[in-house]
């Protein structure tokens, strides 16, 4: 009986001292967004394929990366998202051209059963995150590729998106807005390419 009762209190005095105390998740799970409005689309032209697209190695990793002025990456473990970043630029850069062009058949390729679409867009990024001073820089090149034809010219394209002031009281501000800045360079992207289709 003695040594039963040892076993009941011995868990409870160790849990009562916080020995066992629950591990607290501080990880915010970030997700691109289309920034082109969402309308009804009725259309079947263009078909395009996204291609999922090249990334420099540094940014092809679940942490968020930004970079200081020295050329210092800086990734938080806590920032973290919720697909791969390029399934999430190929999936964004879909739903905004789709919007831009009126086409349901605007679709990131793995998302075509078989080889109906007519041009498979190709994106190679060479920058996608803040500068020191907060900056969102978008450095790519791109093509619209005929699945028949010739082979298509290349593309450079580069944006920046002014660096947007978080509210301190805010604990994901920072996040948010570089989140929010990726978004509109996307947006910025997707327009170009329309104007091309």
């Amino acid at each position: 009986m003695k040594t039963l009762l040892i076993a009941i209190i011995i868990p409870l005095v160790i849990s009562s001292c916080g020995v066992f105390k629950p591990v607290e998740d501080n990880a915010v799970t970030l997700l691109l967004d289309p920034v082109v409005p969402e309308r009804r689309i009725t259309g079947s032209s263009p078909a395009v394929a996204i291609a999922r697209p090249a990334l420099p190695g540094y940014l092809d990793r679940q942490q968020l990366v930004s970079r200081s002025s020295g050329g210092e990456l800086r990734m938080n473990p806590n920032q973290v998202w919720a697909e791969p970043l390029a399934t999430g630029i190929s999936r964004v850069t879909a739903l905004n051209l789709a919007r831009l062009t009126n086409s349901l058949n605007v679709q990131p390729v793995e998302s075509f059963i078989t080889l109906d679409y007519q041009t498979l867009l190709e994106i190679r990024i060479s920058r996608f995150e803040p500068d020191a001073s907060g900056n969102l820089i978008l450095e790519c090149t791109w093509k619209l590729q005929p699945v028949t034809g010739r082979l298509a010219d290349t593309r450079s394209f580069s944006t920046t998106v002014p660096a947007i002031t978080p509210d301190p009281a805010q604990t994901s501000a920072t996040h948010g807005a570089q989140t929010a800045a990726m978004n509109e360079a996307l947006g910025r992207l997707a327009r170009e390419i329309a104007r091309a289709l």
